[in-house]
């Protein structure tokens, strides 16, 4: 008889915002899956034993909301390791204080080291290819990467670079709103992930797309109505995507290895 989850040997909790949650990798049943979900099932396959698993991050969520939220969260449940990302919804905002997000993620990623877990410190892909004001965003994302790997370098925790994977800005690896990854960018992000951490990535995953063309001005309007407009909509209301939600797995699940991985 297996153990119960959250007394698995291997216990990995995952908090952020819609890129750690796994939107833009939705399944048959509506829910979303992602990198983070992958990353756990890579795991226990790498190490042919169940492993435990909590996803607490929900879309739409700033920087302070996902520590305010999350982070303690997180912690009481006795991880092994807690996956870090946030600052992304921050940085699609004008006037973002990046001096704050760099200060805030420090303060956390010592709160996790202190309480026993290790921290694994991941920056989001780059979306910039194909959003509005893409090239503030880009020099934002430039500078939090740039303090994210002094960070990992100062608090010697495990760190995974997305925003730097050429490959991950290229239009193909995005969903249709531009701003979420596709599935086979999550499993992109997953293969880094579990690089970083020493594991070998499954043979089975597809990492790579075939090469999407620049949009055309049709493209562009649809684009804009679908999704530019309503995002505008939420900011001038004060709304979220993540309002009302709550986290996937609050609490512990058990990721089995798969028969043959």
């Amino acid at each position: 008889m297996s153990k119960e989850p959250g007394h698995a040997r291997i216990r990995y909790v995952a908090i952020g915002d819609s890129f750690t949650e796994g939107v833009g990798d939705e399944q048959p049943d509506r829910s979303v899956r992602g990198w983070a979900d992958l990353v756990a099932q890579g795991i226990a396959d790498a190490v042919g034993e169940p492993i435990a698993y909590a996803n607490l991050a929900i879309r739409g969520r700033l920087l302070a909301a996902i520590i305010a939220e999350q982070l303690e969260p997180a912690l009481s449940l006795g991880p092994t390791l807690i996956s870090f990302n946030g600052g992304g919804n921050d940085m699609l905002r004008p006037g973002t204080d990046m001096p704050w997000i760099i200060a805030e993620s420090e303060r956390a990623l010592t709160r996790i080291a202190e309480a026993g877990a290790a921290p694994l410190l991941i920056t989001g892909a780059n979306p910039t290819v194909g959003i509005p004001n893409g090239d503030s965003v880009r020099a934002k994302g430039d500078q939090l990467t740039q303090a994210a790997t002094g960070l990992a370098t100062k608090l010697d925790v495990q760190y995974c670079n997305n925003w730097s994977d050429e490959v991950l800005a290229r239009r193909e690896y995005w969903s249709t709103d531009r701003l979420h990854l596709a599935p086979v960018g999550h499993h992109r992000v997953a293969a880094n992930v579990l690089t970083a951490l020493g594991y070998a990535t499954p043979a089975d995953w597809v990492l790579d797309a075939a090469p999407r063309p620049a949009p055309t001005v049709r493209d562009q309007l649809k684009y804009t109505r679908q999704h530019v407009l309503p995002w505008i909509g939420r900011r001038l209301t004060g709304r979220s995507s993540g309002d009302g939600r709550s986290a996937k797995y609050a609490s512990w699940v058990e990721i089995a290895p798969r028969t043959g991985a």
